[in-house]
């Protein structure tokens, strides 16, 4: 009779002591100097990243940021914003002139690989599409063809547009044009008769940008989507703690909200009686020292910036200016695609 030896994979996770995360010479340096430097786009975007007259920043990207100086310091408010174009916006993370982007910039091979750079999770899941005045009587990008398109410089934008266009046997003339105001002038004086972008971007402009005494009524977004845009923020290669924080900042804020905490709850729920919700607040230790932070970091984040749900609501939902439904950046159990690995 033979006998075999079979590996049996029967669930059991080690039990072992979480470990200090090894520190990083970005991390120190953010330690050192008491702020976070956060590169958001120059212009801003609506829903994404703006600044009031009293140079008070918020939107979807900032709240990454501030939920990152949660975790660091304890103080979501800890940040310095430094607006830097499409163009600057890879120089300045390379040189150190800022910590991280989180200004909408879309996760490629290229920008992960060769540039040097660490993307730590998706913030928003995009698409490019594209915006026309109503008058143009336009229905679809397919009607397109020798149109003339406004796209920015130094973004995938531009080479999305060529695909499309070549893929369906159509001509176009690129305006390319690097600064995001220039953009929106050139195509809401006519200089342009498409606006191209990523739909949110499109949908932010459409709110908050058309110029009296057009409204936003005036302008279409076609229903085409031509690539895929996930947008996340980035570090440079180097320094995995700080990566780490920046990603492990996201998924808390989604987790939170598959758990239902809230940062008006957030108190009550340090009562709670569920092992996932102890741990991901801190009531039961170790997930800080992992990562190298606060046992609160969690709490820390929900109290001043609030989980995923609540940011995008607030910055990007139907309550908001901006009135975008949530799509594919619902959670995953609400068939979206937003979905965060255990913290355990």
């Amino acid at each position: 009779m033979k006998r075999y030896l079979v590996a049996v994979a029967i669930g059991l996770v080690a039990l072992m002591p979480a470990t200090e995360a090894l520190a990083g010479k970005d991390l120190d340096a953010v330690k050192a100097r008491g702020v976070l430097i956060c590169g958001v786009a120059a212009g801003g975007l609506a829903g994404f990243m703006s600044v009031d007259s009293k140079g008070k920043w918020t939107g979807l990207d900032v709240d990454v940021c501030r939920a990152v100086s949660a975790a660091i310091f304890g103080d979501a408010e800890k940040v310095k914003y430094v607006p830097v174009s499409g163009q600057q916006r890879f120089t300045a993370l390379q040189s150190g002139e800022v910590d991280l982007l989180s200004n909408n910039t879309t996760w490629t091979l290229t920008r992960d690989t060769a540039l040097g750079f660490d993307f730590t999770g998706v913030t928003y899941y995009d698409g490019q599409g594209f915006m026309v005045n109503k008058k143009l009587g336009v229905k679809s990008a397919k009607e397109l063809n020798g149109a003339t398109i406004c796209v920015p410089s130094g973004s995938t934008t531009e080479l999305n547009v060529a695909d499309y266009f070549r893929a369906n046997k159509m001509t176009f003339k690129p305006v390319i044009i690097e600064d995001v105001d220039q953009i929106r002038g050139a195509f809401f004086s006519g200089r342009c008769d498409v606006y191209t972008g990523d739909s949110a971007r499109l949908y932010a402009t459409r709110a908050a940008n058309v110029p009296a005494p057009a409204k936003p009524e005036d302008f279409v977004i076609l229903p085409e989507i031509i690539s895929k845009e996930p947008l996340s923020p980035l570090v440079r290669h180097g320094d995995n703690q700080l990566a780490d924080i920046v990603r492990w900042a996201q998924y808390a804020m989604i987790e939170a909200e598959e758990y239902g905490i809230t940062s008006t709850n957030v108190d009550d729920m340090l009562k709670s009686d569920n092992p996932s919700i102890k741990r991901i607040l801190g009531v039961t230790p170790g997930m800080g020292k992992a990562l190298g932070v606060d046992e609160k970091w969690v709490y820390n984040i929900i109290k001043q910036v609030g989980n995923y749900g609540e940011a995008f609501e607030r910055n990007l939902g139907l309550s908001s200016p901006i009135k975008m439904e949530r799509g594919l950046n619902r959670l995953w159990s609400q068939g979206g695609l937003q979905y965060a690995p255990p913290i355990r």
